[in-house]
């Protein structure tokens, strides 16, 4: 059974229309360097980039005193809590040499591999932000929904996807405005452009409005794993791997 209390959380593709959105399930007891490599996997992140994970602390604080007391009471819990000292923005990454180059010198960064989820997220509404490749600069907007137990649900079974619309991202693309100019070619499935990118993925055919649930799950049990070896332990995938990344198991089953 789940030992743990179970997040569930709503996360969106920023940015980008018809929305790619997923809902999912989590223990608390992960890292927040664990939900990273859930939300890569649920977004079709390959594990190429850095990334990093922003939390509002004071915010969601406020959020929650805010619906969970009256007017006095909140001024008062305010004014004990000495909120001015407060971290405005808790921001997670794993620390490795590079992610120094991306880092304003003023910023308080938090090893992401090492602080549990539970730690620094309370309450339901709370958010957060995940932002992966510096570059193409893919945000998804993160809310915990709600905090359950539930004693028959295997542990095992977690993290598990239990609604979701949209494929994901396309890696090394531009970003949202190169993922739309690569949707409009496959839609067209004609011309210049869908021929580049029918050359450059492989690919006659690719449906960003696809999402297959149950391939997802599956990924789910195998992916965080080795994302947690390439980014934590700096180890290159093995071949199983890599079948399994690449979906080679679609056309002989990996278990």
């Amino acid at each position: 059974m789940a030992s743990h209390p179970i997040y569930e959380f709503y996360a969106e593709l920023d940015d980008y229309r018809p929305k790619i959105w997923r809902r999912f399930q989590v223990s608390s007891h992960v890292t927040v360097a664990r939900l990273a490599y859930i939300l890569m996997t649920l977004f079709e992140m390959k594990a190429s980039h850095l990334f990093r994970i922003e939390i509002p602390f004071k915010e969601n604080l406020l959020t929650y005193l805010r619906e969970e007391f009256d007017d006095e009471e909140f001024t008062r819990l305010y004014k004990g809590l000495g909120f001015d000292e407060l971290d405005e923005n808790m921001i997670f990454e794993v620390i490795m040499e590079d992610t120094f180059l991306f880092r304003e010198k003023h910023e308080k960064v938090y090893d992401a591999a090492v602080h549990m989820l539970k730690h620094v997220i309370h309450y339901p509404r709370s958010k957060l932000l995940f932002v992966y490749d510096f570059g193409d600069n893919w945000t998804v907007q993160v809310t915990l929904e709600r905090i359950f137990e539930d004693k028959d649900l295997p542990g095992r079974l977690l993290p598990r996807v239990i609604e979701g619309e949209g494929y994901g991202i396309v890696e090394d693309c531009g970003g949202v405005s190169g993922l739309e100019r690569l949707a409009g070619a496959f839609k067209k499935k004609k011309g210049h452009v869908y021929n580049e990118y029918r050359a450059w993925l492989e690919l006659d055919d690719l449906d960003l409005k696809s999402f297959d649930i149950n391939d997802m799950n599956f990924r789910l049990q195998k992916v965080p794993r080795i994302y947690s070896d390439i980014y934590e332990r700096e180890l290159e995938p093995t071949r199983r791997s890599m079948d399994i990344l690449e979906r080679k198991y679609l056309k002989k089953k990996i278990t």
